[in-house]
């Protein structure tokens, strides 16, 4: 029996991260190098401009016709004005989305519009667009409430003399830039004024913020966090919006200069392994941003950023989205990350495709959906690519790589699952890392269990997002914190934030018949809690069961309380049984069996009380059915053992 063991101590995982800093993309060319191989801004068509229709008629035309049948139900639509009161809800009572709804409904209605007038060609939509540019350029901020510094100077409304960019005020100058390159003949022959303003606001209230001013997202943090989502997602829009609208080629070489360095501070602490420490729904604006830089750069300069495909690192974090996979609806949800997140199935075949993964291609094109105009709200410009790969796309080979091991040690994550290429019988999954993760949760050691595809015990996520979710109050919200993950409480402490509560002594195993995880998690408590030494082994036993297994080792011994978050009601059974009274949608109910020590622990079982304004999202992602499992310890030892096992009844 060939057996695989890998072990890691957290200290040189972490060096080992920050090490690599091989700087991928700002050290290839100088600045005058650079400049040279960027196609000047006159010059440059990454598509067809609207003139050109021999070669917009190689665009899909289903969804052409798609876009044009949406658009034409804006004819109407009236252009609102987002009154202050609105932002001022951010502070008022928590709310952000009233505003974010008023404003991205506007950029995509201003989004499809554009479409339909590429299309159609016919001038119908553009007095639309026009109305939609004035109206989106009148906006005191492009950004959006929750972005705003939190401080009585600005207490829920921007300060406009003084921009900054977030994600959406980058995101609004990617939409009104596409606007100028396909609409600009048209709108000059309207006014002069409209182009010049679509540039004046840009300019003013993204690129020189950009260009003169530090922005948090760009670098690490003061604690040495590094930069998340937000670093290359603005800059995918910057680069956007720049390379289409700088008429100044030193400018517009300046910038992208820049920007380069920006992005090497995102990718440069990037684990090896690829992981994304936010989840896969926050990979699509994460590796897929920094994708969607790097193909871009390639469509600006005639490929002198290809080299970049070729990267191990880079390839790797590509391949996560399919390594964190579950099955068709389900993705691995530690943090913040959603359990059915969207597929973007085009970016994800085009990312595949570019770094010769065939699996990660047959996974994009397995999510492939008929066209029904919808846009969605962010990263517009992918649209633009997926026009003209249909013919492609629509016949690529589909398929779930559903890989039977997944092991990324940077980041501390394994799972495994009965057989791959299927998802019958067993998924297991657990973690590591530490506790100043980004969109972290207290929730070192946490693992799910699934079963043909759905949730048997499982990390609940992340709810719906208020004033309290990236605050001070972050950890008041249930469902960040450790005792609302299969974690122990431990002396009545529980994990707190910060990235000194973390894993040590990691320890991986694979063999055909079983595969182990084993961790201690003593350092994700506080002194407090007491506690020396936690060492947990989280075992897939392959067609069998799964196997929890904690060896204790404590300084004092006062209360013990070992939880387990099921979305399924659950029901005692005779002594040393959980009952978890699975019913999955579409699937077929049976129970599942949480084996114990009865004269160790006795057992309770809540239903989580969903009635917060952050508790909307659990709802919706879950319905009201989170239950939580406490086992109580009967008589807390300082040296002890705790088992658990899981196994179809």
């Amino acid at each position: 029996m060939k057996t695989i063991l890998v072990t890691l101590l957290c200290g040189l995982l972490f060096f080992t991260a920050e090490a690599q800093e091989a700087n991928l993309l700002s050290g290839k060319f100088s600045k005058e190098e650079l400049k040279k191989i960027l196609i000047a801004q006159a010059k440059w068509a990454p598509f067809p401009k609207r003139q050109d229709r021999a070669g917009w008629a190689k665009a899909d035309q289903a969804m052409m016709q798609a876009y044009l049948k949406k658009a034409e139900t804006y004819l109407t639509y009236k252009w609102p004005y987002i009154p202050a009161t609105k932002s001022l809800l951010i502070g008022r009572t928590g709310d952000r989305d009233e505003y974010q709804l008023v404003s991205f409904e506007k950029r995509e209605v201003l989004g499809t519009l554009l479409l339909a007038e590429i299309y159609e060609n016919k001038g119908r939509f553009t007095d639309q667009i026009i109305d939609g540019v004035w109206s989106i350029c009148e906006e005191s901020f492009w950004g959006v409430p929750a972005h705003l510094p939190k401080s009585k100077a600005y207490a829920g409304l921007m300060d406009v003399s003084k921009p900054f960019v977030d994600l959406f005020a980058a995101e609004t100058a990617t939409y009104l830039a596409w606007v100028d390159y396909y609409l600009g003949d048209k709108l000059d022959a309207v006014s002069p004024q409209i182009r010049k303003r679509i540039y004046n606001e840009t300019d003013y209230r993204v690129f020189q913020p950009l260009m003169t001013q530090p922005h948090g997202w760009m670098t690490k943090t003061a604690a040495g966090r590094a930069p998340n989502n937000w670093n290359p997602w603005i800059c995918s829009n910057w680069l956007n919006a720049v390379l289409l609208l700088e008429k100044d080629d030193d400018k517009r070489a300046a910038s992208v200069y820049k920007l380069l360095d920006v992005l090497d501070e995102f990718v440069n602490p990037y684990p090896n392994d690829g992981g994304c420490d936010e989840g896969p729904s926050y990979w699509g604006a994460a590796a897929a941003s920094l994708f969607d830089n790097v193909a871009l750069l390639n469509t600006a300069s005639n490929d002198a950023f290809a080299y970049v495909y070729a990267d191990e690192k880079f390839r790797n974090m590509g391949r996560f989205i399919y390594r964190a996979q579950i099955s068709d609806r389900y993705f691995l949800n530690f943090a913040d990350a959603d359990p059915q997140p969207g597929m973007a199935s085009t970016m994800i075949y085009r990312y595949g495709k570019a770094i010769n993964d065939p699996d990660m291609m047959r996974f994009g094109a397995y999510y492939r959906k008929p066209e029904t105009g919808t846009i969605g709200k962010f990263h517009y410009f992918r649209h633009f690519y997926s026009l003209f790969m249909q013919s492609e796309f629509q016949t690529a080979a589909q398929g779930l790589p559903l890989p039977k091991n997944v092991w990324l040690p940077d980041l501390q994550v394994f799972a495994a699952r009965d057989k791959a290429g299927t998802t019958d019988g067993f998924y297991v999954a657990a973690k590591g890392g530490h506790n100043d993760e980004s969109h972290n949760h207290n929730d070192i050691g946490n693992y799910v269990v699934y079963y043909d595809g759905q949730p048997v015990l499982i990390d609940v996520g992340r709810g719906t997002y208020t004033s309290k979710t990236f605050s001070g109050k972050r950890y008041e919200i249930w469902y960040n914190c450790s005792d609302y993950h299969n974690l122990p409480t431990i002396n009545g402490q529980n994990q707190p934030p910060g990235p000194q509560f973390k894993a040590r002594n990691i320890a991986y195993k694979e063999a055909d018949s079983f595969t182990q995880f084993d961790l201690d998690i003593s350092q994700a408590y506080p002194k407090e809690a007491g506690v020396l030494n936690w060492q947990r082994t989280v075992r897939l036993n392959r067609g069998k069961n799964v196997q929890i297994n904690d060896v204790i080792n404590l300084e004092k011994a006062t209360e013990l309380t070992q939880h387990l978050m099921t979305c399924y009601p659950t029901d005692l059974g005779k002594p040393g049984e959980l009952l978890i009274h699975y019913a999955p949608r579409g699937g077929k109910a049976r129970d599942f069996v949480v084996t114990y020590n009865p004269k160790q622990f006795r057992a309770s079982v809540e239903k989580v009380k969903l009635d917060a304004p952050e508790d909307r999202g659990i709802v919706s992602k879950w319905g009201d059915t989170i239950y939580r499992i406490n086992l109580n310890a009967l008589t807390p030892k300082t040296t002890d053992r705790v088992n658990l096992t899981v196994a179809a009844n």
